[in-house]
């Protein structure tokens, strides 16, 4: 649960950058966060997981 929630908080971080910077438009960020929303929602939310977990685990044996 500790990794899902700081990569919603590093997510969140980088599309609130991209909107303030205006690289990407509120409507561009509402759809990329509705299709994060309803990705998590299917199969692949698993696989998905699975792979943050091991680039996280690469990256801390770093």
């Amino acid at each position: 649960m500790a990794v899902s929630l700081s990569l919603v908080v590093v997510f969140g971080g980088v599309l609130g950058f991209l909107l303030r910077f205006r690289a990407v438009s509120v409507g561009s960020a509402f759809v990329a966060t509705g299709f994060g929303f309803y990705l998590a929602s299917t199969g692949a939310a698993e696989p998905i997981n699975e792979f943050n977990l091991a680039v996280i685990q690469a990256l801390g044996e770093l």
